[in-house]
């Protein structure tokens, strides 16, 4: 784990014992049970997130996505009597195509990602209204997949604790994203493309190919979230489901390391960061402070990491300068001069 990651703990910890000292039904096991269900759901799309923006990307359309694909499912599997398995490869297939139809836009087409995604967030949102003509996407009345419920909705019991199944989602995605990203080449592909895309080209990595990968991922895993919050809400409004959504994944992943300039950035962090902003959140529900306050403490949030970003890097920039002169100062000629005067 990072010097970071370790600070970021430290602070979740010290803000988990003020609320406690604050409210005590934090610690509550409903209380604690719905916080993880919440980090579980937004910290899977956290991580796709966090894997665009290493590469020096952005993907602001995540939250149209996921009311899109989860309109799109609910009426495969109430309205169509889709089997749920063959929906969710299908839902997740579509995930994918949205990934590689960015990638390609901003590699091919050299369309900056800020404007594709954005043209995304538009359409996606638009789509799904228009799908839907406005209404409400839901289940109907006695409408029930037990299987499929369990599997996304569900908690088992763990020595007394009621652990959300999106936890154990999350904690599978963590794992494998981990290994992709901190302990195989295209992990490192990753890195260095974000650090400086021409000087990765240029030393034979195909960037084109890994940027597009890097959205494919974003958009596979945006799916799976798509799927497990329709399952958790049970019906959609495509007005506002999935709204800000980005910004909590943004947040999330700057607040776990993530460079907005790329190349940096860690999984573990991202999760830790997801848990802060939960954590958080819960607060502010716990006091009954107005919702709507939320948003300040996203944009709060995510000041105060470029704001952190900004000035490591500044730091960065001038310890070489500062060694250089430390090192100068103890050469024999200066000693001499130190000497002589």
């Amino acid at each position: 784990m990072r010097k970071k990651d370790l600070s970021l703990l430290v602070l979740i910890l010290v803000v988990g014992a003020v609320v406690t000292l604050i409210n005590p039904r934090f610690l509550y096991a409903g209380n604690l049970s719905n916080t993880a269900n919440q980090i579980g759901m937004f910290g899977i799309f956290s991580i796709a997130e966090a894997c665009v923006i290493i590469i020096g990307g952005i993907e602001l359309s995540v939250g149209s996505v996921i009311a899109l694909l989860g309109v799109l499912f609910i009426d495969l599997i109430v309205n169509h009597d889709v089997d749920w398995i063959l929906a969710l490869g299908l839902i997740f297939a579509g995930g994918l195509a949205i990934g590689a139809a960015h990638g390609t836009l901003v590699t091919k087409m050299k369309i900056q990602p800020f404007v594709v995604t954005l043209c995304g967030l538009l359409i996606y949102r638009g789509a799904a209204r228009y799908y839907t003509e406005d209404a409400t996407a839901g289940f109907g009345f006695g409408a029930s997949f037990p299987m499929l419920e369990w599997l996304t909705a569900g908690r088992t019991n763990v020595l007394g604790f009621p652990l959300p199944h999106s936890v154990v989602a999350l904690a599978i995605v963590t794992a494998i994203a981990w290994v992709v990203l901190h302990r195989s080449v295209f992990g490192r592909y990753l890195y260095a493309v974000g650090k400086n895309e021409e000087a990765a080209r240029y030393s034979g990595i195909r960037s084109d190919r890994v940027v597009i990968a890097a959205y494919v991922i974003c958009g596979g895993l945006t799916a799976l979230s798509a799927v497990l919050i329709a399952m958790y809400t049970r019906s959609i409004s495509p007005a506002v489901h999935g709204s800000f959504y980005e910004l909590y994944a943004i947040a999330a992943a700057v607040l776990g390391g993530c460079s907005l300039r790329g190349g940096e950035g860690s999984v573990i962090g991202v999760v830790l960061g997801t848990i802060l902003l939960q954590v958080l959140q819960n607060l502010v529900n716990l006091l009954g402070i107005p919702s709507s306050l939320n948003f300040a403490v996203m944009g709060t949030v995510i000041l105060i990491g470029v704001l952190a970003d900004q000035y490591f890097v500044q730091r960065r920039k001038h310890a070489p300068a500062v060694r250089g002169q430390a090192a100068a100062g103890s050469t024999p000629a200066a000693l001499e001069r130190v000497s002589a005067e």
